[in-house]
């Protein structure tokens, strides 16, 4: 067998080969993952499969398909299986809450570390570009470089909030906004309006703030609806977490989370994990109504 994958491939080494088709095996396993009905399961097998990835990507450090799902896959599971567990405990185990908290941001800054290997293997320098000049090195991304500049820019995002007591962290906003808005301004409509569910709650928190940070999060929020057709749980989750708890308005609060458990996850299988997850956060969220909203 050996002899005959040699033949067949001439210039490119069986181990080169077979480095190549797991590398591809392994960016595409997030397929199987998204449609399973039991998040405990893949919260159970997803760190197998995470290290995997990194055993892969030390014998083949340059690939972009790799390095892309190593950014999606680390973000994934910080947020679902590590920060949301931590905030949840929270309320009864601080000291175990903030354990789960730090983890989760060390998760959140090795995606964000692959995401940007990724991006300098297409775009040779632009970390060091990023550092001084951010929306100059955004500008020079691409339409193909969305999935890695958003799955870099969220999961920066994630590793800034849960660092807030680290100035220079803190100092990193502009190079992560930057890549999410060129990614927004690329490919809007990228993963059923990923992007714009990421805003609905970040246009809240921008250091520069729009004049009406409310009405670009709903702009947001709607955009994420209509692109998803109202199947996604995420946008209904991510107002209702971010603009009606600063609102104050118990009703719209209520009201999102109650769309967001009606979706049937099973009508669209490509997105039951991602909904089964956010149906779980939007019951955690409705069981705080009463330390959420004053009124």
């Amino acid at each position: 067998m050996i002899g005959l994958l040699a033949t067949a491939l001439p210039g490119c080494s069986v181990r080169q080969y077979a480095l190549s088709q797991a590398a591809n095996a392994l960016s595409g396993s997030s397929a199987s993952f998204a449609t399973d009905d039991d998040p405990d399961l893949i919260g159970e097998a997803a760190p197998f499969s995470l290290k995997l990835m990194e055993s892969v990507l030390t014998e083949a450090p340059r690939n972009v398909r790799l390095l892309t799902a190593a950014s999606r896959g680390f973000t994934q599971y910080a947020f679902a299986y590590v920060q949301q567990p931590g905030e949840v405990l929270e309320d009864r185990d601080v000291s175990g809450a903030q354990r789960e908290l730090k983890r989760a941001r060390a998760l959140y800054r090795r995606a964000r570390d692959y995401g940007l290997r990724g991006l300098e293997v297409g775009h040779p320098g632009f970390g060091a570009k990023l550092r001084t000049d951010a929306r100059g090195a955004a500008a020079a991304l691409r339409r193909d470089d969305v999935p890695l500049a958003y799955w870099t820019g969220t999961a920066w995002a994630a590793h800034i909030s849960l660092s807030k007591d680290d100035p220079r962290t803190v100092g990193e906003i502009p190079q992560m906004e930057a890549l999410v808005d060129r990614a927004l301004e690329l490919d809007e409509a990228f993963d059923a309006g990923a992007i714009h569910t990421f805003l609905i709650s970040y246009e809240l928190a921008r250091a520069q703030r729009k004049p009406d940070p409310t009405a670009a999060a709903r702009g947001h929020f709607e955009r994420a609806v209509q692109l998803s057709g109202g199947q996604l749980a995420g946008p209904y989750v991510s107002i209702a977490e971010a603009v009606d708890v600063a609102a104050q308005d118990r009703a719209a609060f209520e009201a999102h989370l109650q769309q967001a458990l009606a979706i049937d996850a099973d009508a669209q299988p490509q997105w039951r994990l991602a909904n089964l997850i956010m149906q779980r956060r939007a019951r955690w969220l409705l069981s705080r109504t009463e330390q959420l909203i004053a009124q």
